[in-house]
């Protein structure tokens, strides 16, 4: 096989959650013009109708799933409908994300809450899930911020402990199911994304302005990752966090 032949995820079936958000409709797109064929979630199917087209056009695949992923009973009914439409599940990208706002100190407690419920248990109860039925070779990928890193230099307390645990929950999770079940497990840390209403900072003169490259990323550009992660060129990385942020970090 050829390096470039590696990179293609023919046969493979793919979730992605919060698939009706810019970042995730990349996402999905991104999955499909490798070959894959894609379920997409949303707390409401109806707003799935775009990112659904998008994968169409590439002509794959793409089947909508309305769930609220927080909740791991319907984590549990959207593998099974994956399954019944596709019948397995190789590729679960978790991209459900809240952004909270504001001084730790006047964050309300539901506040708190409905972002570690989003950003990590949702991660859990959907890996949980489809690790009950993937097989040897099949890929979870974790989409979180580079908060988990380092400070964005704007108050997000609860999103950068949800963004710090779920680099932890990816170890653990590559740990157990490596050796045990051939399941590979990996986060990506993006930076400052131009994803509309999902960016996860300042204007570019603002926190974005530690961006080493000058720019903010394009979704497109976190989908490359994915691509690479979930496929069989990235056969041999598991329960790594790669950070995407166009140098932020490193300031």
């Amino acid at each position: 096989m050829t390096i470039l032949a590696k990179f293609r995820l023919d046969g493979k079936i793919a979730i992605v959650t919060d698939g009706a958000s810019v970042l995730g409709a990349a996402l999905g797109r991104g999955l499909a013009e490798a070959g894959a064929d894609v379920v997409l979630v949303a707390r409401h199917a109806d707003q799935l109708k775009n990112a659904a087209s998008m994968i169409r056009d590439t002509g794959r695949r793409a089947a909508t799933v309305e769930a609220d992923v927080s909740d791991p009973s319907q984590c549990s009914a959207l593998v099974e409908a994956a399954v019944n439409e596709f019948g397995k599940v190789d590729v679960l990208v978790n991209n459900a994300e809240l952004v909270d706002s504001g001084p730790a100190d006047g964050l309300p407690v539901e506040d708190f809450r409905s972002v570690i419920d989003s950003n990590l248990h949702s991660s859990y109860w959907a890996a949980q899930a489809c690790g009950r039925v993937m097989r040897a070779g099949s890929s979870i990928v974790n989409i979180t911020g580079v908060a988990a890193l380092t400070t964005l230099g704007v108050p997000r307390a609860a999103y950068s402990a949800s963004a710090a645990a779920l680099t932890g929950l990816t170890r653990d999770l590559a740990q157990q199911w490596g050796s045990r079940k051939g399941i590979r497990v990996n986060t990506i840390a993006q930076g400052f994304i131009d994803a509309g209403a999902g960016n996860i900072g300042g204007p570019i003169e603002g926190p974005s302005a530690r961006i080493v490259l000058g720019r903010r990323g394009t979704p497109d550009e976190i989908a490359s990752t994915l691509v690479w992660l979930a496929s069989e060129a990235g056969s041999y990385v598991t329960g790594q966090t790669i950070v995407v942020d166009g140098g932020v970090s490193l300031t």
